[in-house]
């Protein structure tokens, strides 16, 4: 499969979007969203509108009592297509890593 039908037939270099995705491209990337939710996948293609296709996805669920926690449970998704208008944050997995919210006013 060439990068072209990967990206809806368009040419990677044509696109002036808001980011750019196209190191991203079969590599699995973590997807923050409008209202707390975060996903994992492999990012397999996406259009004009940034709208992501991600594979072998899964959704980190978050604690009910505190949105900005994820609980360590995780949802198989499987193959889904994330809408550009939702998007937060896109970056890869390998490289990342959490730490502690230093702005956090919970005490310890």
């Amino acid at each position: 499969m060439t990068s072209q039908s990967r990206t809806g037939g368009h040419s990677t270099s044509a696109r002036s979007g808001a980011i750019d995705v196209s190191k991203y491209l079969d590599v699995r990337v973590y997807v923050k969203l409008l209202g707390g939710r975060q996903i994992s996948g492999i990012l397999r293609g996406w259009d004009p509108l940034v709208n992501l296709v991600l594979d072998e996805a899964v959704e980190q669920l978050r604690d009910p009592e505190d949105p900005y926690r994820t609980t360590g449970k995780e949802r198989t998704l499987g193959l889904v297509v994330i809408r550009g208008t939702s998007l937060v944050s896109v970056y890869p997995v390998e490289g990342a890593e959490e730490i502690a919210n230093p702005f956090s006013t919970a005490s310890s």
